[in-house]
């Protein structure tokens, strides 16, 4: 009966390590892109290699500005676009640049140099923000302490794993270029003003995988994430 009971009591164990792990929160790396950029492929490279990490979500937004460089990126949206400039003033900048790696919404680098998004990601922390979980068809956000005039919450349809591009133009002519978690749409689901708060969650399609961010307004910190 003692091997019984310490068995018993390891699985439980176990299945408590497990579900804390699940439940985990997410760091969110997003890196603004674009196939036009011929400094972009380090950051995209050194995206690929955190994208497997525990506990963190790995974006890459790709820009539309350096499209008039003479290739259309094909996964460039003005949406990605506007995402990245609405970052620029908290973070302190001027104006968007590639590459360019945001994590949590609130810490930035350029993100080429080896090992820097890994460092980034050491210094910048979890989202300590409210619970926040995806299932049976819905979002459902905790309770807890929202920004004046509440959080934004967006859904992120993005593709997973590396798809290589051949560019047959521009600055990097003749290259193929690996991208980590293509983010394919960004959406507004709605708002978070610190109630338990539960929204209906659109089916995928195309096989996208499926994030939810709830974010401080005009470019603030990632209060929570959370990814299926």
């Amino acid at each position: 009966m003692t091997g019984l009971k310490t068995g018993l009591l390891a699985g439980a164990m176990l299945a408590a390590t497990i579900g804390a792990a699940a439940a985990q929160p997410l760091t969110v790396v997003e890196l603004f892109t674009s196939q036009g950029c011929s400094s972009c492929p380090p950051a995209n490279a050194n995206l690929i290699k955190v994208k497997d990490q525990p506990g963190v979500l790995a974006l890459s937004f790709n820009v539309t500005y350096w499209d008039y460089l003479g290739w259309k990126d094909t996964f460039g949206r003005k949406e990605f676009t506007d995402r990245q400039v609405t970052y620029e003033p908290p973070l302190g900048h001027d104006g968007p640049f590639t590459p360019q790696v945001v994590v949590n919404g609130s810490h930035d680098a350029v993100g080429a140099a080896p090992g820097e998004i890994q460092g980034l990601i050491a210094n910048s922390g979890h989202p300590q923000g409210p619970e926040l979980s995806l299932g049976k068809g819905k979002v459902s956000i905790g309770a807890g302490k929202a920004p004046g005039g509440g959080a934004d919450i967006w859904l992120v349809r993005y593709n997973r794993g590396v798809v290589e591009v051949p560019v047959a133009r521009g600055e990097n002519t003749g290259r193929t270029l690996p991208h980590a978690n293509v983010v394919h749409a960004l959406t507004k689901l709605g708002s978070w003003n610190g109630e338990a708060t539960t929204l209906p969650l659109p089916a995928a399609g195309g096989g996208l995988s499926t994030a939810v961010l709830v974010q401080a307004p005009r470019g603030g910190p990632i209060l929570a994430a959370a990814a299926n």
